[in-house]
């Protein structure tokens, strides 16, 4: 009885101490409820709603940074290599029996590379879109969720296809949805064991020299190319990659002999474990 007695006496005590906050805090709370019935219930009703728009745009924020894309696109002509870099990132065989793809191929997959690692490591979502030019509007469908592109250059037969190459790429380098989110792209040179290949920095200035005769001609059609949502480059400048919006960056690679250390480098970059 004599404990409780001291604990009563206690809590009677910590009331007494308390007695001057709670007093503050409803004098707080008073003041607070005279303040909003003097402010105009429109401004009232605007403060709420920008409070409740500024919560719903960082909400939003961080469920985007939480669900980052995992997927990298594979585009480029019909016959640069494409599926079989497909095949070689996913199993690491080249099936080098595979036709021309008339559907888009795609999987996810942890890069072959990476199949015994340990650890926890991403698993990527890879695209491989026909190059035909009646099929390339499937690109469309891939490129809102894409973190990467790659851009699958034949190093072999470009200079014959340079031009073809470079208004695809140009097209797709203006698109609002690879522009707006700044999806990097990476022009891979395939076959680049070949004796006769093309390298790297030629395959790069070429590229660079035809979009700027690209920029030019439909300039000249239209100061509206209503077949581009953006324009390349800087006005009165000569064209270069390192003028776009997105990052361009080229790299060698060999599907056939397996050789996409690169590829795997660029993707590992963008889609993180």
């Amino acid at each position: 009885m004599e404990g409780m007695e001291q604990w009563k006496d206690q809590l009677e005590q910590l009331k007494i101490q308390l007695e001057p906050w709670k007093i503050q805090l409803e004098q707080w709370l008073h003041q607070a409820i005279e303040y909003l019935h003097q402010i105009p219930p429109i401004q009232l009703y605007a403060a709420i709603a920008v409070l409740f728009i500024s919560t719903l745009l960082l909400f939003s924020i961080c469920l985007f940074k939480r669900t980052k894309s995992n997927t990298i696109v594979l585009t480029g002509l019909t016959g640069s290599g494409k599926t079989v870099l497909f095949y070689v990132l996913r199993d690491g065989s080249s099936h080098q029996g595979t036709v021309t793809s008339m559907e888009p191929n795609e999987g996810t997959f942890v890069l072959n590379s990476e199949s015994n690692k340990k650890g926890k490591i991403k698993s990527i979502h890879l695209v491989d879109v026909p190059g035909h030019s009646r099929l390339r509007p499937k690109l469309d469908e891939f490129l809102p969720q894409a973190a990467g592109i790659v851009f699958v250059v034949d190093a072999v037969e470009f200079l014959p296809s340079c031009p073809s190459v470079s208004e695809y790429l140009y097209d797709i380098l203006t698109k609002a949805s690879v522009v707006k989110k700044k999806i990097p792209v990476l022009i891979c040179c395939n076959k680049s064991d070949k004796v006769t290949a093309h390298t790297k920095e030629f395959i790069r200035k070429q590229i660079e020299k035809e979009i700027e005769k690209l920029r030019a001609s439909r300039s000249a059609i239209s100061a509206a190319d209503i077949s581009n949502d953006f324009t390349l480059g800087v006005s009165g400048e000569i064209f270069s990659f390192t003028q776009c919006r997105n990052a361009v960056t080229v790299a060698d690679a060999s599907g056939l002999k397996g050789e996409v250390a690169q590829v795997e480098q660029f993707i590992r970059e963008h889609v993180k474990p």
